[in-house]
């Protein structure tokens, strides 16, 4: 009896501690982008992220085209952790000749034990300045006419060790269109999700749907299909998708490929991420 009185006065110290833990879910996706998109996760503080996002043209192109390959639109992206729940970044895309810039704040994070939160929930904010020359020479576009914005929430959820799933209500917003058939805002809703088949590899779907009737004719909603491999410290991201733009304008308000059509695009995000100050964890 004493015996089992000592092994009962070791133990419930032990259980009360376990549940008066916090614990976070880790790695809903292994990297800040899902396909396309921005994923849930944000960079470590100190940590910062060179991303190298490239779309070759249409596979319909044929043989001629040689699937697509002949052409390529690419963006070159510098990221920066400012807080483990703050980063910010920066970019250049070919496509538009685009100058981008955003911020993404973590602001609940997924865990169970003493702090229980079924998912987790980041703000995303960026804003793009189109730096294409007008078409008529002696045209003047003044600078806030060539700005676009999109605003997300981003709420996702780790199922299991394998599958992950987030949407994103998103607005976008550009401050002049090409005609008065189209709209300023476009209001959709992203879903997406990973799938991890091994400890390094997992398969990812992103797919936004706008509200009827806000697209003018031309514009298709954004469908994307890839597959993750993970070597460490590089993500390297493979995929198809109808979307040639790789900022949140172009993909979500912009992208005229018709995936049932053949408008198809193999594309690529490499990522590689350095550790400016501190411990990584």
């Amino acid at each position: 009896m004493k015996r089992i009185l000592l092994l009962y006065l070791l133990l419930v110290p032990f259980f009360s501690f376990s549940q008066s833990e916090v614990q976070y879910a880790e790695n809903p996706f292994r990297g800040t982008r899902i396909i396309n998109g921005h994923s849930v996760k944000t960079l470590w503080e100190g940590e910062m992220e060179m991303l190298i996002s490239h779309r070759f043209g249409r596979l319909n192109g044929g043989a001629y085209e040689f699937f697509g390959l002949d052409q390529s639109t690419i963006r070159l992206g510098l990221d920066y952790g400012i807080k483990n729940w703050l980063m910010v970044g920066v970019g250049r895309s070919s496509l538009g000749k685009h100058l981008d810039a955003f911020g993404k704040m973590q602001l609940l994070r997924q865990s169970a034990g003493k702090s229980f939160m079924p998912f987790s929930l980041t703000a995303f904010s960026s804003v793009a300045l189109n730096t294409l020359k007008p078409g008529n020479p002696e045209e003047i576009l003044p600078v806030h006419s060539r700005l676009s914005f999109v605003n997300q929430l981003l709420i996702a959820r780790k199922f299991n060790d394998r599958l992950s799933l987030q949407i994103m209500p998103s607005w976008v917003h550009f401050n002049l269109v090409e005609s008065a058939a189209e709209t300023n805002d476009i209001f959709s809703l992203g879903l997406s999700g990973s799938y991890q088949v091994s400890k390094n590899i997992a398969l990812t779907f992103e797919y936004y749907q706008k509200i009827q009737g806000q697209l003018p004719q031309g514009r298709f909603n954004p469908i994307a299909l890839g597959i993750d491999i993970n070597t460490g410290s590089h993500v390297f991201q493979i995929h198809l998708t109808n979307a040639n733009g790789m900022i949140g304008k172009a993909f979500i308000g912009e992208t005229t490929g018709d995936w049932m059509n053949g408008d198809i695009h193999l594309g690529f995000n490499m990522s590689r991420t350095f550790k400016l100050k501190g411990r990584r964890y």
